[in-house]
């Protein structure tokens, strides 16, 4: 395939050389004439491994070229690849500035192209930029966005001293369109690289690399964190970050990393603060740690703010317990939230079989008549008695009686703590943070 490359800089050389290695030819764009004539030299723009002999092989097979003139690369590629750079500012704002000439030099061109165009994003933007692109084209083109163009939000994954082998083996390759016809284009572009291929929303693909590189900062900063502590007891950090490694069941695992309720249990809120107390007794500051239970602290007013915000007083909860299958209600963000709605005057009636049941039975008894016992008389098996006395419906646990409340009740307001279901049709429901 023909693809013009706009921007020979990191990414944009390191694209260049890959892509035309896989067998494409590939035209290099750039304002600065230096970096140019190094493509048309066979050298790279930049200093990484594997990248310059790559570069050399690959121009004198005649499937490098480079350019300043950006009418003449688009018009003879099919694909032109966005690799410009997107300085940040001290607020963390982003220049763009760079991005939106190149769409404009874009859609002067495609304005002379009778095919059609794609157009991928790989440089670093905020959600939204792919449509402001899109925009850009059109009035720069008076072409028409997939109809005679498309735009693609193809976020890169590449780190310094291993790009070369991070562009061939990615964890995945995520592409962000609405145009099956450019999702075509571009996984045949990709179909050498070895990685399965994400085909996403747009904005999901345009917001995936900061969710990457910020969690990656908070495992760097967690486990210094770790390391400190454990220096301070004389044990061997490494090690104890090595064993925590080695669970890939929960620790290293997708598990956890569901968007929802805050958590609660007798563990995590006990042993969080056990750790953080090693911390403060050894005179060690652990901002990362100490910060944790205050964005659970927060997620908690989120859901309260969210029942405060439709303005009906009667308020329906399906399941008290801190998870599913299970009458604990130590640290229970459920317990919390009823007893808050019910100190601010709400009327309340909870559901959760496995509560009540362990109230009668005196397995969890002593617990509700010393801890809650304001909410002993609120708590019922039956759950229609629930949904008939309610306005708004909280659901707080995953149960398989809950899955299609928000298509049974269409009268009343849900809102959705667990993610209980993917279908939110009708718009009766309301997830606590998607």
């Amino acid at each position: 395939m023909n693809i013009s490359i706009f921007g020979l800089g990191y990414v944009g050389c390191v694209s260049l050389g890959c892509l035309s290695n896989n067998g494409h030819n590939v035209i290099g764009v750039d304002v600065a004439q230096n970096k140019i004539d190094l493509i048309n030299q066979g050298r790279p723009t930049i200093i990484e491994k594997d990248i310059d002999n790559i570069i050399k092989e690959q121009f004198e097979k005649g499937r490098i070229s480079a350019t300043t003139d950006s009418e003449y690369a688009v018009l003879n590629s099919d694909v032109s690849f966005i690799c410009v750079g997107t300085p940040s500012s001290a607020n963390g704002q982003l220049d763009l500035k760079y991005v939106f000439k190149v769409a404009e030099d874009i859609g002067k061109a495609i304005k002379n192209k009778s095919q059609f165009h794609v157009i991928s994003i790989r440089s670093t933007v905020f959600p939204g930029t792919n449509l402001k692109v899109s925009d850009i084209i059109e009035k720069s083109s008076n072409k028409k966005r997939n109809i005679d163009f498309s735009v693609v939000s193809n976020p890169e994954f590449l780190r310094e001293g291993s790009a070369v082998h991070d562009y061939y083996n990615p964890a995945v390759t995520v592409l962000g369109s609405d145009n099956e016809k450019a999702l075509d284009i571009m996984s045949e572009i990709y179909q050498k690289v070895d990685a399965p291929i994400s085909k996403v929303e747009i904005n999901e693909a345009e917001i995936i690399k900061y969710v990457n590189n910020s969690f990656h900062a908070l495992k760097i900063t967690f486990a210094n964190e770790v390391g400190n502590i454990c220096k301070k007891l004389k044990i061997d950090s490494h090690k104890v970050m090595e064993l925590f490694c080695k669970d890939d069941k929960l620790n290293i695992s997708s598990y956890y990393f569901k968007p929802g309720s805050a958590y609660g249990g007798s563990c995590l809120p006990k042993d969080l603060k056990g750790l953080r107390t090693i911390a403060h007794d050894h005179y060690l500051d652990v901002p990362v740690i100490n910060s944790i239970e205050e964005s659970n602290l927060y997620q908690k007013e989120v859901a309260f703010n969210l029942i405060k915000e439709k303005g009906k007083r009667k308020i329906g909860i399906l399941g008290l317990s801190f998870k599913a299958g299970t009458d604990d209600l130590r640290y229970s963000p459920a317990v919390e939230l009823a007893e808050k709605l019910i100190g601010k005057g709400y009327e309340v009636l909870i559901y959760d079989e496995n509560v009540n049941l362990s109230r009668i039975t005196g397995t969890n008894k002593e617990y509700i008549d010393h801890h809650i016992p304001h909410l002993s008389n609120l708590i019922t098996d039956n759950f229609e008695a629930v949904i008939d006395f309610s306005d708004i419906i909280v659901i707080t646990q995953k149960n398989k009686l809950f899955e299609s409340i928000h298509e049974d009740y269409l009268d009343k307001s849900i809102i959705d703590l667990v993610r209980v279901t993917e279908d939110f049709e009708p718009n009766n429901i309301e997830g606590i943070c998607w």
